[in-house]
């Protein structure tokens, strides 16, 4: 058992753990223009942020009116998104170290993404978090995406994990009410500062509204050691869910 106790760590990885939306936007721009849409923003690709790649390039067929398969689209994108990844995949600093002190204090880590398997072991081998995130699951291998819960709850039974017992980092929306689905308590950190006022925000445990600037890995270790202790049975509110470390970390800004 690791210093904390029974705690596992998920994390999300585009966004969260790497620097990789504007690879994503990248990809998903020259995968439109192919297909006859040349107008495609950054404002456009927020309002994917959160969500699979697969839905992603359903909702656009949708959207847009193209008519390539689903299965089509995705194999073009996630071609442009490899290449980009492959040489500038980027992890967060401080996000490195964090799961350096995780990894260190013996804590189970997992990463569960809506990108593809091969996407992220890409990124993971290029930034070297390979060496601390073997558990990984795709939302590829799940029967729903982010904000249903399927990834992360398969995430905590990869790990042998309690779903109660574990912490999921995030940066989008989606994936804040995933983890709530699951009955995980989150760590949000918006990737999009217009965002952090979301619903779905409010269930976090601790919000960073300040994004990847305003989070540190030794304020996230320290926090987690207390949520740690909420993990034991009489620390749980009355519908089985651990409480939150401290009500004030839900508005830390």
């Amino acid at each position: 058992m690791s210093t904390l106790g029974g705690i596992s760590v998920i994390f999300d990885l585009d966004g969260t753990l790497v620097d990789s939306e504007p690879n994503y936007y990248e990809a998903g721009r020259q995968t439109l223009a192919e297909y006859g849409v040349p107008d495609f923003t950054w404002t456009d690709h927020e309002g994917y942020v959160g969500i699979s790649t697969r839905e992603t390039v359903a909702d656009w067929k949708r959207r847009y009116g193209l008519r390539a398969p689903v299965e089509e689209l995705l194999a073009v994108k996630n071609r442009h998104y490899l290449e980009l990844a492959r040489t500038s995949a980027r992890a967060y600093p401080e996000m490195r170290k964090f799961v350096e002190l995780l990894a260190g204090a013996g804590v189970p880590l997992a990463v569960a993404s809506g990108s593809s398997t091969e996407a992220i072991e890409a990124i993971l081998s290029r930034t070297g978090l390979d060496a601390h995130l073997r558990t990984v699951v795709s939302a590829d291998e799940v029967a729903r995406g982010k904000p249903a819960p399927d990834v992360f709850l398969e995430a905590a039974r990869r790990l042998g994990a309690d779903p109660a017992d574990c912490v999921v980092l995030e940066d989008a929306a989606p994936g804040a009410a995933a983890a709530y689905a699951a009955g995980m308590r989150c760590i949000a950190i918006p990737y999009v500062a217009a965002q952090a006022d979301a619903p779905e925000f409010a269930t976090a445990g601790l919000l960073l509204r300040g994004g990847q600037g305003e989070f540190t890995a030794r304020a996230a270790y320290a926090w987690l050691v207390r949520a740690a202790r909420m993990t034991q049975p009489d620390a749980r509110d009355r519908t089985g869910r651990p409480s939150v470390p401290d009500a004030r970390d839900r508005t830390r800004r």
